[in-house]
């Protein structure tokens, strides 16, 4: 569970540890899901995805001697992107797609088998033209990935680290002038 299970309220400062999962201590432990290479992983979100902003997806490879449920997402560059939305820009506007109650990514087939956390991540761009504007919401899940291949996910980075106030993603104003381009924050896409 998320510190703002019910508050519903966004990570705005990016260098916390907050960044990793955004996880409540005393939350119980959640289990780990089995899921197979290459399947679809979903989360619902609560009400729903309204304000405009990307929606991106990073993994984490538990590392030797621990476990998904004690894996907090720390010890470094950890995290690699698997997913991220693009807006549509139009000389009038720049539009994510919105009002989604569920949001999914499909596990890369070609990482190893074994433990992950699967971190969801949306950027809410309505306040983002000033410093610390842009909230962030996110959570993570817990996954067994089963069936994978051999590729390490690359390239890592760590939360907190991957992004700083002043990126372009988490700085901008998207009402007036309409930006003709968007670069989300952080790594790129991991292929396999």
């Amino acid at each position: 569970m998320t510190k703002n299970r019910y508050s519903h309220g966004p990570i705005t400062d990016v260098s916390t540890t907050d960044m990793r999962c955004y996880k409540d201590p005393a939350a119980p432990v959640a289990s780990t899901a089995n899921v197979a290479a290459g399947a679809t992983v979903g989360f619902r979100v609560d009400p729903n995805i309204f304000h405009p902003g990307p929606l991106l997806f990073y993994m984490a490879k538990v590392p030797s001697g621990k476990t998904a449920a004690n894996f907090e997402g720390d010890g470094g560059a950890v995290w690699f992107k698997i997913w991220e939305n693009r807006p549509t820009i139009t000389s009038t506007s720049i539009t994510w797609p919105s009002g989604q109650t569920t949001v999914s990514v499909t596990i890369p087939r070609c990482i190893p088998n074994g433990q992950y956390l699967l971190r969801v991540e949306h950027i809410a761009l309505h306040s983002a033209s000033s410093t610390n504007g842009a909230q962030l919401y996110l959570a993570c899940g817990q996954i067994n990935v089963t069936g994978g291949g051999s590729k390490a996910g690359a390239p890592l980075v760590a939360f907190p680290g991957a992004y700083k106030a002043s990126d372009p993603g988490l700085l901008i104003n998207i009402y007036w002038p309409v930006p003709t381009s968007y670069t989300n924050p952080g790594p790129p896409v991991f292929t396999c």
